[in-house]
């Protein structure tokens, strides 16, 4: 998982630096909750510091993007770059013996970000299960492949208003389903 983990990262990051714009905004997106998980754990006694942190990471791996070495994993540049980070937050704000907890290899980057995102997909297929397929794939298409409502409709060979309304009620469903759940 981990592999597939990097494979898919340095992709969307190729695809970034060449002028994909939606695919450097999935990196991001991706890159942030793996840091999220990542620096929630070394802050645990600092949450609140987390998402400052988290952003500092990202606006450094943006600034540094064209100085990456495609050679080398990207996935460990990116750890050093945020332990970098977090030892220079634990410098200026934590008590010395923070200083002197292990840091972790860059496997523990993904370790908990990787099991929970396959949680909420396991989680997400479950309840999409229970819709009708044309709602279902609807949804998926557009809410999960990110496809527009017009590459959706050719896709299922539906016309645009038809798959509004399935996505509509898939969802208004989903929601009822969540509802009942809590």
């Amino acid at each position: 998982m981990l592999r597939g983990t990097e494979l898919r990262l340095h992709a969307l990051f190729l695809q970034g630096l060449d002028g994909d714009a939606q695919a450097y905004r999935s990196f991001l997106k991706a890159t942030g909750s793996h840091l999220r998980a990542f620096l929630r754990r070394r802050l645990s006694r600092w949450p609140d510091e987390v998402e400052d942190l988290v952003q500092e990471s990202l606006l450094a791996i943006h600034n540094q993007r064209l100085s990456y070495d495609t050679a080398v994993p990207l996935t460990a540049w990116m750890v050093a770059i945020a332990r970098y980070k977090l030892v220079d937050w634990l410098r200026r704000h934590a008590r010395r013996e923070a200083l002197n907890e292990p840091m972790p290899d860059e496997d523990a980057f993904f370790s908990s970000a990787d099991a929970d995102a396959g949680e909420a997909r396991r989680d997400l297929a479950k309840l999409l299960t229970t819709l009708p397929d044309k709602q279902r794939e609807a949804i998926i298409y557009t809410k999960l492949d990110g496809l527009s409502v017009r590459e959706a409709a050719a896709a299922l060979q539906m016309s645009e208003a038809a798959v509004k309304v399935s996505v509509h009620r898939g969802l208004k469903t989903l929601a009822t389903l969540l509802k009942d759940a809590l």
